[in-house]
């Protein structure tokens, strides 16, 4: 008996890295999981038991709308939403006055807008079924204030508040909101930007309190704990998973 069996739980991002470990966990627990991603979320889907694959682009209105309803259809509820997908490992580190706009707009669009989507299109189902769970996937980036990256930090940073005002609004719904932040991950995405590994990952290592890398597994625990009854009376909290890089 797992903890969270009988749950149906949407994990977006779901197809590698750290979006794909969490799903793994959360599947070890006996959630039912609902893949969604843009792309390979049939063959990932496949290797779950009554996986369901769903292919959508998470910053569309559309598509955010459509993975409900299609994931309603054929699991009958929802009952666990983890935001994870987002854009990072290929975003080139620069000034802030190098960044251009659309590239900008497009970050927040993958990496805040697409939660929010997510969100308003999920919790009509999870009221409906008594309350939920949200977790959001943020980054250790914006407690450091890492430079060269403005944009994706500052989305970092937006997740954050988001998950803060989202959960005083749904607290009365009991779908309880939290937050994840990892730390330089060696995830998939990075592992294919050799210059994103040589920049960041040895002062990354250096200044963590547990000195060695960190893998999309080191992440899977906090986010399951908060999908559990065991986190039934925490909500609006984000848990920096870093090694002690930042004491938050």
């Amino acid at each position: 008996m797992g903890q969270l069996d009988g749950k149906v739980a949407i994990v977006t991002g779901a197809a590698q890295g750290i979006g794909r470990a969490i799903a793994d966990g959360l599947a070890r627990e006996g959630a039912r999981i609902v893949v969604v991603d843009l792309e390979r979320a049939d063959e990932t889907a496949a290797s779950f038991s009554d996986g369901v694959a769903i292919t959508a682009d998470v910053s569309s209105e559309e598509d955010t709308t459509r993975m409900v309803q299609e994931a309603l259809e054929q699991c009958g509820s929802i009952d666990i939403l983890v935001n994870n997908a987002g854009l990072y490992a290929s975003l080139a580190m620069r000034p802030f006055t190098e960044i251009p706009l659309e590239e900008w707009r497009r970050v927040m669009d993958v990496n805040v807008a697409s939660m929010f989507l997510a969100c308003r299109a999920v919790v009509p189902a999870m009221r409906e079924r008594g309350g939920g769970k949200i977790v959001n996937i943020s980054s250790g980036t914006p407690f450091r204030g890492v430079p060269f990256l403005l944009h994706y930090v500052t989305s970092k940073g937006a997740i954050v508040a988001l998950t803060r005002a989202l959960a005083r609004e749904l607290g009365k719904d009991e779908i309880h909101v939290n937050c994840v932040a990892p730390g330089f991950t060696m995830s998939d995405g990075v592992k294919a930007q050799p210059e994103v590994i040589e920049a960041l990952q040895g002062p990354s290592v250096a200044a963590r309190t547990i000195q060695r890398d960190q893998l999309p597994e080191d992440v899977v625990g906090a986010v399951v704990f908060l999908c559990t009854p065991a986190a039934g009376f925490i909500t609006g909290q984000t848990m920096v998973i870093d090694g002690g890089q930042y004491f938050h």
